[in-house]
C-alpha cells in the first residue's frame, strides 16, 4: 500500500487476498459503497459474477486517484480486462463547506485519522450540502469488455473497494478529489485564528444604505447575501425545568422530549429538502402511530417516557428497543422485517435459493434451516431473514430473542458476517 501522506493525487493498493467465508463490507459506509452499486445495476447477474471474482482475488493492484479507480481484473479463464469506476468529484465550493463544518467539528477529523467514518459526519456534511458517500447511479462503469453498464469486471472492482473502505474511509475522500495529507495541510490553516488582519476580499461585509437614499433608488442598494447554510445541528428547545408546578396531566420531561425530535425532524427535513434532485425524490409513506413510536424511541428519552412508548406501541421495554435497533438499521423497511413472518411466493424462493447458492463456495456454505422469510444457521444463533425488496438482514439470538446485527445486504453471505460479527 502507498503511503498515504504522500502528496501524489493517487494512492495503489496491492492485490487483497481471497475473500473466502466473509462479506465484502463490515462497515457501514462499505455497505453504503456497495448498496450504490447493487441498487443501481442493470444486471444482477453482472453483480453477483462481480462478487464471485472479488471472492476468489481475481481483482489485481487497486489505484484510486479524484474521480476514478481502476483496476486489473481477471476472468476464470485468465483473461485479463481493465476495469474502471468513476465517481464525480466535489467541486470547490463544496469542499470549501466541507471544510468549513469539518474545522467546527475537531471530533470529526479524529475519527477519520482513528480510520472510522462517524455517521454523524456524513450526516453533518449532507446538512451543509455535501454528499460523501455515493447514491443510486453515482458510479459510473467503464471496461475495455465494452459493456455499457456494469460488467462482472467493474462490480468484482466495487467490491474490493468496499474492503478498501473499511480499512480507511480516506480512501472515499481521496475519490471525491482530496488526498489525505492535503485535507489535513487545509484543516490546519483554517484552524488558525483569525487577526482581523485578513486580505481585502476575505469576509467583506456590506457597509449599509442610507434609508432615505434607498427609499428614492432602489438601484443602489447591494445584492442580497447568499441564504445563510442549514444550521449544523437542530437548535435546543427552552428547558421547561422551572419552579412552577405543572399543570394536571401535564409531564414536563414528555414535552421537553416531544419539542427535542421536533427540532431534530425538522433540522433533517430542512436539510433534505434543500439538497439537490430533493424534487424528484417519491414522498415516504406516513408512519403509523406504533412506526412512530419507534422513531420516537430513537431518540433516546429517560425511562419514564420510554415506558410510555412501549406501551404506546404494544411492546414491552426489550421489544421496544429491539425494535429501535431494527430502526436504525433500515427504518421501516427493517422494523417490517422484524416484526414480519411471512411466507415467501415461488418465485421470490427460487430467487432467494439461487443467492444462497452462489454466495458461497461449495465447502463453505452453512447448513441453513428454512421457515418461511427466514434462514437459520444450524447452531441457531445466526439467521438471514429475506425482506419484501430481496435483501437480506443480518439477525443474532440475544437471550432468547432474535436481534436485528446490521443493515440489509443483497449479498447473504456479507448478510451473515454482519450477525456472525457481533459475537
Amino acid at each position: 500500500m502507498s503511503d498515504p501522506y504522500d502528496n501524489t493525487p493517487e494512492r495503489t493498493f496491492a492485490a487483497l487476498p481471497p475473500a473466502h467465508g466473509r462479506g465484502f463490507a463490515l462497515t457501514w459506509w462499505g455497505q453504503a459503497w456497495l448498496k450504490a452499486l447493487e441498487d443501481a445495476a442493470l444486471d444482477n447477474q453482472q453483480v453477483k459474477t462481480g462478487r464471485r471474482l472479488a471472492r476468489a482475488g481475481a481483482v489485481g493492484a487497486v489505484s484510486v486517484r479524484p474521480g476514478r479507480i481502476t483496476a486489473v481484473v481477471q476472468d476464470p479463464d485468465r483473461t485479463s480486462h481493465r476495469a474502471d469506476v468513476l465517481l464525480q468529484e466535489l467541486s470547490e465550493e463544496q469542499w470549501d463547506r466541507f471544510l468549513g463544518m469539518a474545522v467546527e467539528r475537531a471530533g470529526h477529523i479524529a475519527a477519520l485519522l482513528d480510520r472510522e467514518m462517524p455517521t454523524h459526519l456524513v450526516e453533518d456534511a449532507a446538512a451543509a450540502g455535501v454528499e460523501l458517500l455515493p447514491g443510486l447511479g453515482d458510479l459510473e462503469a467503464e471496461c475495455d469488455c465494452d459493456a455499457w453498464d456494469h460488467c462482472g469486471h467493474t462490480a468484482a472492482l466495487c467490491y474490493q473497494v468496499a474492503r478498501l473502505l473499511d480499512q480507511d474511509p480516506f480512501v472515499l475522500l481521496l475519490m471525491r478529489g482530496r488526498g489525505e495529507r492535503e485535507l489535513l495541510d487545509e484543516l490546519q490553516v483554517r484552524s488558525v485564528p483569525r487577526t482581523g488582519t485578513e486580505a481585502p476580499g476575505q469576509e467583506q461585509a456590506y457597509e449599509g444604505v442610507d434609508a432615505a437614499e434607498a427609499y428614492e433608488d432602489g438601484e443602489i442598494l447591494p445584492p442580497l447575501p447568499d441564504a445563510p447554510p442549514v444550521p449544523v445541528e437542530p437548535g435546543l428547545p427552552p428547558s421547561l425545568d422551572t419552579e412552577t408546578d405543572p399543570a394536571p396531566g401535564v409531564d414536563p420531561a414528555a414535552l421537553e422530549f416531544l419539542a427535542t425530535q421536533a427540532a431534530r425532524e425538522a433540522h433533517r427535513l430542512l436539510a433534505e429538502a434543500l439538497r439537490e434532485g430533493h424534487e424528484q425524490r417519491s414522498i415516504a409513506a406516513e408512519l403509523t402511530l406504533t412506526q412512530d413510536a419507534v422513531r420516537l424511541a430513537s431518540g433516546i428519552p429517560d425511562t419514564s417516557v420510554a415506558g410510555r412508548l412501549a406501551e404506546g406501541s404494544g411492546r414491552d421495554r426489550e421489544g421496544l428497543a429491539l425494535a429501535v435497533r431494527a430502526w436504525e438499521h433500515g427504518g421501516t423497511a427493517a422494523l417490517d422485517v422484524l416484526e414480519a413472518d411471512r411466507p415467501v411466493q415461488a418465485e421470490t424462493l427460487a430467487r432467494a435459493r439461487a443467492a444462497l447458492e452462489s454466495a458461497w463456495e461449495e465447502d463453505q456454505r452453512p447448513a441453513l434451516r428454512a421457515s418461511r422469510n427466514r434462514w437459520t444457521v444450524a447452531d441457531g444463533r445466526t439467521q438471514l431473514r429475506l425482506g419484501t425488496d430481496g435483501r437480506w438482514w443480518p439477525y443474532r439470538k440475544e437471550r432468547g430473542r432474535w436481534a436485528p446485527a446490521g443493515p440489509a445486504s443483497q449479498d447473504p453471505a456479507t448478510a451473515l458476517a454482519l450477525a456472525e460479527g457481533q459475537e
